[in-house]
């Protein structure tokens, strides 16, 4: 296991305005770093499966930390709720587009989402996560998170569970846990997912064949 459970457990869970943990170091930074060396390099925005595109071993083993018991008991206890058979759904972010990030309280189907950042130390203003505590300001927020490599958050779905962030384009990785309420409901987000993403490299292929005939 290359997570530290321990970060999480001396983290104290806050409950403004929602239940919620932010657990710099979860990754340590010499593990962050492997990571982040053998991250996919599929240069797409949107969420895509693991299997989308090829890793190397350390990010193998984050994402078998991730969708293993030892952190869904943890996050669970801290966030007071029960996760006990729920089917975890772990995707991938690379990179950012100027219209992610836009105000949002996650799908009912999920009951707890989980994210980690795999980014270097965080300049841009934009592409901070911010808890929010209403769905129409994103000033109004109790606390901000740069996603700086090896950041933990994670946060209790519900109706007012409001994050956002402001506008970035560009590199972003992160890897999100969703704890789905069943099987059926995360396989079909699944399925989603992986239909997508044959579409945009389809897209991506013909756009790069397209440029290359035009620049010829």
């Amino acid at each position: 296991m290359i997570v530290d459970l321990s970060a999480v457990r001396n983290t104290p869970a806050c409950n403004d305005p929602y239940p919620h943990m932010i657990v710099p170091g979860f990754l340590n930074e010499a593990n962050a770093a492997s990571v982040i060396a053998d991250y996919p390099t599929l240069d797409v925005g949107g969420v895509y499966l693991p299997d989308a595109a090829a890793h190397g071993e350390a990010t193998a083993q984050l994402l078998a930390d991730l969708g293993g018991d030892a952190v869904r008991n943890v996050v669970a206890e801290k966030l007071g709720i029960d996760l006990a058979g729920r089917p975890a759904l772990v995707t991938l972010r690379s990179r950012c587009r100027m219209r992610d990030g836009r105000i949002h309280s996650d799908s009912t189907y999920k009951l707890a989402t989980l994210l980690v950042y795999l980014n270097e130390p965080w300049d841009p203003p934009g592409g901070r996560l911010r808890i929010l505590r209403s769905n129409h300001d994103i000033e109004d927020y109790a606390a901000e998170v740069p996603p700086d490599a090896g950041t933990l958050v994670c946060f209790k779905v519900q109706p007012n569970s409001w994050h956002g962030h402001k506008p970035f384009s560009g590199r972003r990785r992160c890897v999100m846990v969703n704890y789905c309420t069943d099987e059926a409901v995360r396989d079909a987000e699944a399925n989603r997912h992986r239909n997508s993403m044959r579409w945009k490299k389809l897209l991506a292929n013909f756009s790069i064949g397209a440029s290359n005939e035009r620049a010829a």
